[in-house]
């Protein structure tokens, strides 16, 4: 019989041989016995008896490595108890109830900041946006500078107006616009702390948007310039409805609104306006196509009060009476810096740090009125500005000899704040008198405190601890601590407790100097002498105009809260301007210290590598 090999071959068996039943027996008996009497391996042993109890391993193998089993369980139970123990003490700290720390609120200079801010949307000309957030204001001169055939502008609606009437004088509406921007420059992280500075950018984009429809400001060069929007003439008994001869609502305005413009003389409206466009070009530097157009404008603007010499307010022009000019010398520094630090362009630097310029402009004048700072004299201003060039840049040759001259008289001017110098006299109550007694002192204050609070701040950015007034050595505290009493004395630490930003405090005037805020509105229009009767009343504005900072007391700490006197109730664009500044240089000063914006300014500035000074003569004995 063959039977197939599943190796392969035939597989043959003999049934003839095979052996019977006993005989394989008695043979598989002996083949166990020869199989037991050598010891079997456990493979071996596994074919013969089956699967057995294996003995627990000594290692865990994971894999990349080989651990000892008895630390592996170890270490797993210890992260099993450690994640166990973490979460029970997880549970106790969520179901226990906390006294969270309350946040800290917000120091008055903040809290004044919010407040003073907002007079500007009182303040709005034109068609209001939804969020100007002033209740009784509305849309206004929506015709001003239309129909005027043969000018060189389409319309002037927009822009701000001035104080308690209705008129936009451009002179110290772009000085109060040049002072926000300035202010954002330098403190726009303490703006974005307060949670302002969308609003504040806002405020100087209106005030730029209105000032580029003032003159040809995509031409090169223009012929002339819009200085004035309505008119207050009131000499001679004039009846003549007008801004200042009517008393009513803006949004009730129904008098001819005359155009005021200057076709040359008029460099320092031209060079202040220029500052304002330059200066908030570095603001919107990140809109690259709007601040394209603001430097444009601003060269345009500029280079018209280079070749058109003369002041806006020379001879009979009606701003004579309320914005004269003094000179235009200190508004062409003053211009001429912010167009540099916007363009980069050396050929600005190098007009405004001509020796002669400067000695022109009064830096060298000394005189009662030297340091202070106003609408009216930019050169404390301008010089500081420089001063900052020099601290920061070091330009060196051929710039340093009239920086460091700029800023040795900044720290004169520093000096003459500081009462131990007795160079401006003093309110019983404390508040510097930077005019000399004259009305409406508090807008020369607070620029006084914004100046000694940027540069004790350039000072501090700079490692400088402090500065000379001749040998006596003053820190960089003395100047915040000036610039707080002056600003303090405004916010009501005075001998009065009289807030005189109103809105801010619960004792502040009542009767303030302004046709929108002292007519209700109440769906009434009132004529050109129908509003008289508010004007004359003695009863508080119906029309709270919060933020607005009023002209302030006289020099024997007095004041009269009285509608009719606007050297004591009347605000200003300018006035406030300069308060912003300072309190938005004050603000947050528990938090930290300084904190200004070094480098923002200089965006546009090339490095610079000074010119080495000229070989001396050659040595003859």
């Amino acid at each position: 019989m063959y039977g197939r090999d599943p190796w392969g071959g035939p597989l043959e068996i003999n049934t003839a041989d095979s052996a019977t039943d006993d005989d394989r027996s008695r043979n598989l008996n002996d083949l166990d016995r020869a199989a037991l009497s050598r010891p079997l391996d456990e493979t071996q042993q596994s074919w013969l008896l089956g699967p057995t109890e294996q003995k627990k391993k000594k290692y865990v193998d994971l894999g990349c490595i080989i651990v000892s089993r008895k630390i592996f369980v170890w270490t797993v139970g210890t992260i099993v108890a450690a994640a166990l123990l973490a979460g029970f003490i997880t549970l106790i700290v969520k179901t226990v109830p906390r006294h969270h720390p309350k946040t800290p609120p917000p120091d008055n200079y903040t809290i004044a900041l919010h407040k003073a801010l907002k007079f500007f949307n009182a303040q709005k000309s034109g068609k209001l946006p939804r969020h100007n957030n002033v209740s009784w204001r509305g849309n206004s001169g929506l015709q001003d500078g239309k129909g005027e055939t043969g000018s060189f502008y389409k319309d002037l609606v927009g822009g701000y107006y001035d104080a308690g009437d209705a008129i936009k004088f451009n002179f110290p509406m772009a000085y109060a616009m040049t002072m926000l921007s300035w202010s954002v420059i330098e403190y726009s992280e303490k703006y974005e702390a307060a949670g302002e500075l969308v609003h504040v950018k806002e405020l100087i984009k209106w005030g730029t948007d209105y000032f580029l429809k003032t003159f040809n400001s995509t031409a090169d060069s223009i012929d002339d310039l819009v200085s004035q929007v309505g008119s207050g003439n009131t000499d001679e008994g004039s009846t003549d409805p007008n801004d200042h001869y009517c008393w009513m609502r803006p949004e009730d305005m129904d008098y001819k609104r005359p155009v005021t413009t200057c076709n040359g003389g008029c460099s320092d409206l031209a060079a202040e306006m220029a500052a304002a466009l330059a200066s908030a070009s570095i603001v919107f530097k990140d809109n690259k196509e709007y601040s394209k157009k603001l430097v444009h404008g601003a060269k345009t603007v500029y280079q018209f009060g280079r070749t058109r010499r003369g002041r806006y307010s020379a001879g009979k022009a009606e701003s004579s009476k309320f914005y004269n000019s003094s000179m235009y010398w200190d508004e062409f520094i003053w211009g001429g810096a912010w167009l540099y630090y916007a363009t980069g362009n050396v050929t600005y630097l190098d007009l405004i740090t001509k020796p002669t310029m400067a000695k022109h402009a009064g830096a060298f004048w000394g005189g009662p009125y030297y340091g202070v700072f106003s609408w009216d004299n930019k050169l404390a201003g301008a010089q500081l500005l420089l001063s900052r060039l020099r601290l920061f840049l070091s330009p060196g040759y051929p710039y340093e000899e009239i920086l460091r001259t700029f800023h040795n008289q900044t720290s004169i001017v520093m000096c003459s704040y500081l009462p131990v110098f007795n160079k401006f006299n003093r309110t019983n109550g404390g508040l510097i008198e930077l005019n000399h007694g004259d009305p409406q002192p508090l807008q020369y204050a607070a620029n006084a405190a914004f100046l000694a609070t940027l540069y004790g701040d350039y000072l501090d950015a700079a490692d400088t601890p402090g500065w000379y007034c001749g040998p006596n050595f003053y820190s960089t505290n003395v100047l915040r601590d000036f610039a707080r009493t002056q600003i303090d004395y405004i916010l009501g630490k005075n001998p009065r407790k009289m807030s005189y930003l109103v809105g801010f405090g619960t004792k502040y005037p009542k009767h303030v100097h302004h046709r929108g805020a002292s007519i209700p509105k109440n769906k009434v229009k009132y004529n050109c002498k129908g509003g008289w009767k508010w004007r004359d009343s003695k009863k508080p504005n119906p029309n709270t105009i919060e933020g607005a900072m009023v002209a302030g007391p006289d020099k024997h700490d007095g004041f009269r809260d009285v509608r009719t006197n606007y050297n004591y109730t009347e605000p200003t664009l300018a006035g406030n301007a300069g308060l912003v500044a300072a309190l938005v240089a004050l603000s947050g000063e528990e938090e930290a210290t300084g904190k200004i914006d070094k480098n923002t300014i200089f965006s546009a500035v090339p490095p610079l590598f000074p010119t080495p000074p000229p070989p001396p003569a050659p040595w003859r004995p």
